[in-house]
């Protein structure tokens, strides 16, 4: 399905190292005419430590896989029942900005939050989606070549457990709850289309770019 110059791919549960090359390589080779994608998934369990990472903030030894990767920010944790979304996007062709990016970002979380009756906020320095001050939705990118990767995740009816052996973002004692914790029962698919609607309604239409100059 392509929305807004945006193709979207539903991958249904996928493990993380293989999706994370996937889209360095796709990245890496995309030109002026490649298309933009958004990829919606879930990640059986792992921790992601970003460039700067503290390996401190994971608080104990668990089973769960610790993976050191490209985006910025700290340590998270995916797994079932949280929905992943990944930007492929051409931030030029688009005309937007990476704090721009960021900021559509939780917008679109923000909004899809809102579509379930639960008023959701940011916090300044802090990147991601609160509901109160707890954390629901996190988010990092990493931009090569004018285009992004990673994304965001937004937590709909997990185990939070793995949230409480770390740190989570860096934060110590940073709550993190979800959609299912305020009587929401929807399914990560559900989540997965209304976050995309809001995504690809605020990302600006793409424009032509200069090859020269791009």
């Amino acid at each position: 399905m392509e929305v807004n110059g945006c193709q979207i791919r539903a991958l249904g549960q996928q493990p993380y190292e293989p999706t994370w090359h996937a889209m360095q390589e796709y990245t890496a080779v995309r030109d002026g005419a490649a298309q933009d994608e958004l990829w919606v998934l879930e990640h059986p369990p792992v921790y992601t430590l970003g460039q700067a990472g503290k390996p401190e903030h994971l608080l104990r030894q668990t089973d769960i896989p610790l993976v050191k990767i490209d985006r910025g920010g700290q340590i998270t944790y995916h797994g079932p029942g949280q929905v992943v979304i990944y930007l492929l996007i051409d931030l030029r062709r688009r005309g937007i900005r990476v704090r721009e990016m960021v900021q559509l970002m939780e917008q679109a979380i923000i909004d899809a939050l809102a579509d379930y009756g639960l008023p959701a906020e940011r916090q300044d320095g802090a990147p991601g989606v609160y509901i109160k001050g707890e954390k629901i939705a996190a988010l990092g990118l990493r931009v090569r070549n004018g285009c992004t990767y990673h994304g965001l995740s937004l937590n709909v009816d997990m185990d939070l457990t793995p949230f409480t052996w770390i740190n989570p973002c860096g934060y110590s004692g940073l709550k993190t709850i979800q959609l299912k914790d305020f009587g929401v029962i929807a399914s990560t698919d559900e989540v997965g289309e209304k976050l995309v609607g809001h995504l690809t309604r605020l990302l600006p239409p793409m424009r032509q770019v200069d090859a020269a100059t791009a």
